[in-house]
């Protein structure tokens, strides 16, 4: 077995028999969104603005999950570039809208935990929120896989 296997079945296995699956799968992008908007709005140091006034904070978190994801799998990091590239261009447009993103940021985050926890009601519960926010960058990759798996897509 791979470590990607590995990885990707270990995941699985907390996530059999979900009784609001659906909402599970609309809440880990909003989870993601909502950290990688928060971790945004962090101040960032000078050095890393000189660079280019695009690298922050939640930019640095998406290129070291594109990385690992990249190490793990390369066909599922190429399938996870439009999700990244989606999260950059909501995130974008929030910043440059005002101030809204760190309250963006904020309640998306908060909606996404309470569908995790709807998600894992009958389940798993808390544990089950508390694995999905240490294994936030996993579940997309995870549930990109099912989708890989069901068109018969090798990864």
């Amino acid at each position: 077995m791979s470590n990607t296997d590995h990885w990707l079945a270990h995941y699985g296995v907390e996530h059999q028999d979900m009784p609001n699956a659906p909402v599970y799968w609309i809440a880990v992008p909003l989870l993601v969104l909502g950290t990688v908007g928060l971790l945004w709005s962090l101040p960032v140091p000078a050095a890393l603005t000189n660079i280019t006034p695009l690298l922050n904070w939640g930019t640095v978190f998406l290129m070291a999950a594109m990385v690992y994801y990249f190490i793990i799998s390369v066909p599922l990091a190429i399938g996870m570039l439009p999700f990244v590239f989606g999260i950059l261009a909501i995130i974008g447009w929030l910043d440059v809208n005002g101030d809204v993103l760190p309250l963006a940021a904020a309640g998306l985050t908060v909606a996404a935990v309470c569908g995790l926890y709807a998600g894992h009601f009958a389940g798993r519960g808390l544990r089950g929120v508390g694995l999905d926010i240490q294994l936030m960058m996993i579940a997309p990759v995870w549930m990109l896989s099912i989708l890989y798996r069901r068109l018969g897509i090798p990864h």
